[in-house]
């Protein structure tokens, strides 16, 4: 997937330089649009969806937490850009750059955290599973366990299964 991924990838954001310089300059500043309710309604629906998303897929110990958790905090990103941007009046303005400072993007910077953890999780445990990693070690009683012993202590079920406790690295298993 790499061989196609990185030229075509690599060749769209290339090519969104000269068409964001070319908007910039050709698009007038001031804008009247019908049906904002519905643009914002449905931007926030979708938001909703991915924090509901995120919540379950964390619940559920499923490996789509990441990549919920990730979407999740680009739509935050992208709320707080457009309120701050967007909005033209004083006490207006002002709430917005509070509401992402204090709010979205603080939320924004835990959901990608939560991506990223995620990832490096499940790359761990596809290492595990290939027999790159040895997962027979485990950290002695009262030892902080290593990353690597994550791996054993949380299961993580397949789809539509109910996820079981985690089990303690220090248990006899």
């Amino acid at each position: 997937m790499r061989d196609w991924i990185v030229p075509v990838f690599g060749a769209i954001g290339l090519l969104l330089v000269p068409w964001t310089i070319w908007l910039s300059a050709s698009l007038p500043p001031d804008h009247l649009t019908r049906r904002w309710d519905l643009a914002w309604t449905g931007f926030d629906i979708g938001l909703a969806l991915c924090f509901a998303g995120t919540a379950v897929a964390a619940w559920r110990r499923s490996p789509w937490v990441g990549a919920f958790a990730a979407a999740t905090g680009t739509l935050l990103l992208a709320d707080a850009w457009f309120d701050v941007v967007l909005e033209s009046r004083g006490a207006e303005i002002k709430a917005a750059i509070v509401e992402a400072v204090f709010a979205e993007l603080p939320v924004a910077a835990l959901c990608f955290w939560i991506a990223y953890r995620t990832e490096q999780f499940l790359s761990l445990a596809v290492d595990v599973a290939l027999g790159r990693e040895d997962p027979s070690h485990l950290a002695a009683a009262r030892e902080r366990a290593a990353k690597r012993d994550l791996v054993r202590v949380f299961e993580v079920p397949a789809d539509r299964e109910p996820a079981g406790e985690p089990r303690d690295a220090d248990a006899s298993a």
